[in-house]
């Protein structure tokens, strides 16, 4: 899980920003000054830095974006002379600012000092994880994935925010015959409908302005493995239309091109969405849901698997305590009851960005004060 910190002295602005990139699966701190931001990164390996063009950004190595209220060269010049990864204006596009996250992620500038540390969590990120727990409901999604995955049927993956379908996802392709092949990802909702045929497609030279040079898209680049579609319920019914074709047909054909291009994908979709409401208020279609949800499998709500906290909570700290080289904390038993009693209602993700905040946070051992004051 990649780690963002937010340097902004507005409170509402930092709130906002860490709401938004939590929902997007990201671990998040904010602070408002200089002094509290190279604290925090003294504590954690943070990949990557939002800061407000007031800010100074603290020399820990970190690459950083700056979101500036100006819109002016001169402060634009003066970001990236400093060292900015990308320059930004208020109010924040998320979606372009998603964007920038990824590339700036994906693709950093050698630093010293955090760069391995980033670039072990990438490669542990490329693999899927254990589905940790031993309750019936998780059982269930278990036993589903043994019996879905060696097929090619298309899966699609139901549950809230947080309760892991993207793992699901990467267990069905690693337990597939395609396990060798890409496991490429597109999230449906961080996209903007303008750019998400070229997205999903890819375009020619010359098909828009900013068409500098061909792109394949994410059908071509899953040629021969899994499309995994998240929130597919966000996408534009334009978009549906084009998706539909390419599962019927197995064919697609990139922007600015009459040329149809073979593709053999298997597509896994996911959604927080129920796709049969969204249907019924015609924002669904549903030819493309029975292509889509041949098989479904739904992920259930941390609050309704309670009884796996424990074992969630000591996996967590395991891996968390390995990221930071620390020795892993203990945990007593009255604060596991405490965590077990929240309703989680960001399941799983918030369980571990709250588990990540109790060992930075926490002295020896971990206590139920401890979850009352920093839950």
């Amino acid at each position: 899980m990649a780690k963002v910190l937010i340097l902004d002295r507005s409170k509402s602005m930092r709130n906002t920003l860490r709401e938004r990139l939590e929902y997007e699966g990201f671990s998040t701190e904010a602070v408002e000054d200089e002094a509290a931001a190279s604290e925090m990164c003294r504590k954690i390996p943070f990949d990557v830095i939002l800061s407000d063009t007031g800010c100074k950004v603290p020399d820990t190595g970190v690459p950083f974006i700056v979101l500036s209220a100006e819109a002016s060269i001169d402060s634009a010049v003066e970001a990236v002379r400093s060292g900015a990864r990308d320059y930004l204006t208020k109010p924040v596009d998320m979606n372009r600012l998603l964007r920038s996250i990824h590339r700036t992620i994906d693709d950093p500038a050698p630093e010293p000092a955090a760069a391995p540390a980033r670039r072990a969590r990438r490669a542990h990120a490329m693999h899927a994880e254990e589905i940790i727990g031993t309750s019936e409901r998780i059982g269930q999604v278990r036993q589903l994935i043994d019996k879905v995955a060696p097929c090619d049927a298309r899966v699609l993956i139901t549950g809230e925010n947080g309760t892991g379908k993207e793992l699901v996802a990467r267990w069905l392709h690693a337990k597939s015959p395609r396990s060798a092949a890409p496991f490429v990802e597109v999230n449906c909702a961080a996209i903007p409908s303008e750019l998400i045929e070229s997205e999903l497609f890819g375009h020619e030279r010359g098909a828009f302005t900013s068409a500098i040079k061909q792109r394949k898209g994410k059908f071509e680049q899953a040629d021969g493995g899994t499309l995994f579609m998240d929130e597919i319920g966000d996408m534009s019914l334009a978009a549906q239309a084009k998706v539909l074709r390419a599962l019927q047909e197995s064919k697609i054909s990139r922007v600015g091109s009459d040329k149809d291009i073979d593709v053999d994908v298997r597509v896994i979709a996911a959604t927080n969405k129920n796709l049969r409401e969204e249907i019924d208020k015609g924002n669904f279609r549903e030819d493309l849901y029975h292509r889509i949800g041949v098989v479904v499998v739904r992920v259930p709500a941390l609050r309704d698997r309670a009884g796996d906290i424990p074992e969630l909570v000591g996996h967590f700290i395991r891996v968390i305590s390995a990221e930071y080289n620390l020795p892993p904390k203990k945990i007593d038993p009255e604060a596991l009851a405490a965590l077990q009693a929240k309703p989680w209602t960001g399941n799983i993700r918030e369980l571990r960005n709250v588990i990540e905040r109790l060992l930075i946070l926490s002295e020896e051992k971990i206590t139920a004060d401890d979850v009352k004051n920093y839950c």
